[in-house]
């Protein structure tokens, strides 16, 4: 009998404290679950007019993409140039975590860090391909962590804007007697090249490039390929658009991120935004490759643009002139060198495969010599 009752007892405890544990998970749940919807607001700031064709869509859709993919946990407000920093203030905004996310192009540091343009694009470089290739397996991704890391800035690829055009020029370029005094917005190391071919590189933020154009602040503007360039507006100032990019021939936009506060979110949100990006590089190339193909052509049939091609002793001269500072450019310091050998190393492995693969198949298929 002292054993049954002891066996009810038992029961009637067990029983309970199931019942109390039951009741505590029914309380715990709506606290987890508060904790799990729990809101992180971020601010991006970039360096484009707002939903620029390009690299201003590509922003908005990392932003986008973040909060959906994060089910609102982790939300991005883009501000756009301008509205919250200039738009050649973005890296310093994110190193001191003014703004937890950037969306730029690495040329523009190239005052503070020399090496930067590296990650956008150099004249006679990688193709937009070849440059991802070389950030995710040839090195080149743990050699822009080095050079951004004592900003607080964690840098990654977010979209690309494909291989660029030359620009519009006022005046032709016939010879390289044309290129003596013009006045041409060009960022990154092809300005350089410029310059000691006579011209006089001018710095300006996009936002300010049709406005110098036409009032003849600067003669001649690069800016990125037909989609982009046209919605710009040059095509209003001058007919003259020249080909090919060579000092662009990549248009890979970074994503930079304070690391205060990426390393401050939990681990599934920090894959979240790396993929957001990540994911961007694909969509922006294959979005610009179709925009740019359908503006080109509306550029010259609609807006009576004629697209014109540097003539061969200009591109000569502009070859030789871009080894020279290159190679001037990687003694500057150890981390330069560093990253110029990594770079030339990822060119010299990836053209012969290009030449074999890509530029043999294309003339196939125009049927015309390689």
């Amino acid at each position: 009998m002292t054993t049954q009752a002891n066996t009810k007892a038992l029961s009637r405890r067990s029983a309970l404290g199931l019942a109390g544990a039951a009741a505590g998970t029914v309380l715990a749940a709506p606290a987890l679950a508060a904790e799990d919807k729990a809101t992180i607001e971020w601010k991006m700031v970039t360096s484009w007019p707002k939903n620029l064709p390009g690299p201003g869509v590509t922003a908005q859709r990392i932003c986008d993409r973040i909060t959906l993919m994060s089910g609102g946990r982790l939300h991005v407000r883009l501000y756009a140039a301008g509205e919250l920093v200039p738009a050649l203030e973005v890296f310093d905004a994110v190193s001191s975590n003014t703004a937890h996310m950037g969306h730029t192009a690495s040329f523009f540091w190239q005052g503070k860090l020399p090496a930067a343009v590296f990650f956008t694009a150099i004249p006679f470089g990688l193709l937009p391909l070849e440059h991802i290739t070389w950030i995710e397996q040839g090195g080149g991704q743990a050699l822009w962590d080095e050079l951004y890391a004592p900003f607080n800035i964690k840098p990654v690829m977010a979209g690309n804007t494909g291989v660029q055009m030359g620009g519009w020029f006022k005046r032709d370029i016939n010879s390289l007697e044309d290129l003596k005094g013009l006045k041409i917005r060009m960022p990154g190391l092809g300005g350089e090249v410029m310059r000691r071919l006579g011209a006089t590189p001018v710095s300006l933020p996009p936002g300010e490039l049709f406005q110098a154009l036409q009032s003849g602040v600067i003669d001649a503007t690069e800016f990125l390929g037909p989609w982009s360039d046209r919605a710009m507006g040059f095509q209003k100032v001058t007919k003259n658009y020249y080909a090919p990019g060579f000092h662009e021939p990549n248009g890979t936009g970074e994503a930079l991120l304070s690391k205060t506060a990426f390393d401050g979110l939990p681990e599934d949100l920090q894959a979240i935004v790396l993929e957001a990006c990540k994911a961007e590089n694909g969509r922006a190339l294959a979005e610009s490759e179709w925009k740019n193909a359908a503006n080109l052509i509306a550029l010259q049939e609609v807006d009576g643009v004629t697209v014109k091609f540097y003539p061969d002793d200009v591109l000569d001269a502009l070859r030789t002139t871009s080894a020279e500072v290159l190679d001037e450019f990687a003694a500057k310091d150890a981390l330069s060198g560093k990253i110029y050998e990594s770079f030339k190393a990822a060119r010299a492995q990836l053209a012969p495969w290009s030449n074999v693969a890509t530029r043999r198949f294309l003339s196939a298929r125009d049927g015309k010599e390689a």
